[in-house]
């Protein structure tokens, strides 16, 4: 068992899964892995169970009934994962707009570099993405603006899903009040890390657009961001987070 753990959520990565795997269990820094599936009509969740005979000490994976969004799958992720005493807790999405190999560089930034939590960061040294319209760059660009005109973070990447957390931080977070699912859900454990005054930083990283499976974003999705910072700000404001 390694003292590292990426969860990875999953619905309909049959075509990612099994490479996504591959790749972090072949980096020099060993990472144990944890699937959270929401029962995934197109056989993830199977193709992970064949894996595991495979990778049995390494390979994890929790099936939960119904998709359910990303920021709970990612709490379910945080709550197994403290009860097994990892030091370090990764988040990472499973097409491969997050390159494996920079899993090294997020854990380096908080064991060696002293780091609370380490951010993949798409806009810490200009804008890092590839293969998105230009529409969604700037969506997601101006969004983290805005989180940081309301918040008062220093974060370049506020709505990055690639992260490093020291176990001692999510540990200092009540992870049953953590409500919102998409982009607001990234903004708001950000914001809660920030507010205990745990060090963050941001490891510059290059984003690729996943090449296979269909994108989860959606209208409601930034909707609840646009809404969930004024709703953090003001929690903050009055003690309440």
């Amino acid at each position: 068992m390694s003292k590292n753990i990426v969860i990875i959520p999953t619905y309909n990565e049959i075509e990612n899964i099994e490479a996504i795997i591959r790749a972090v269990f072949s980096l020099h820094v060993a990472f144990d892995v944890l699937i959270v599936d929401d029962s995934s009509p197109d056989g993830t969740s199977k193709k992970v169970t064949d894996l595991q005979r495979e990778f049995p000490q390494n390979l994890n994976l929790e099936i939960r009934a119904k998709k359910s969004g990303l920021g709970t799958a990612y709490v379910h992720g945080f709550k197994w994962a403290i009860e097994r005493n990892y030091d370090y807790i990764f988040e990472m999405d499973a097409d491969f707009s997050h390159n494996p190999n920079d899993l090294e560089k997020l854990y380096q930034a908080c064991h060696f570099g002293g780091a609370d939590a380490a951010i993949g960061s798409r806009y810490i040294t200009g804008v890092n993405v590839v293969n998105w319209p230009l529409s969604r760059v700037l969506l997601s660009y101006f969004a983290s603006v805005y989180v940081r005109l309301i918040t008062g973070m220093k974060i370049q990447d506020t709505t990055a899903g690639f992260m490093c957390y020291k176990t001692e931080v999510l540990k200092s977070i009540d992870l049953d009040k953590i409500k919102f699912i998409g982009y607001a859900f990234q903004i708001e454990m950000k914001y809660r890390a920030f507010s205990k005054n745990f060090k963050i930083c941001e490891v510059p990283i290059i984003f690729t657009d996943r090449a296979k499976g269909q994108s989860k974003m959606s209208g409601s999705i930034i909707k609840e961001a646009v809404f969930g910072v004024i709703s953090l700000r003001i929690k903050k404001m009055f003690n309440l987070l």
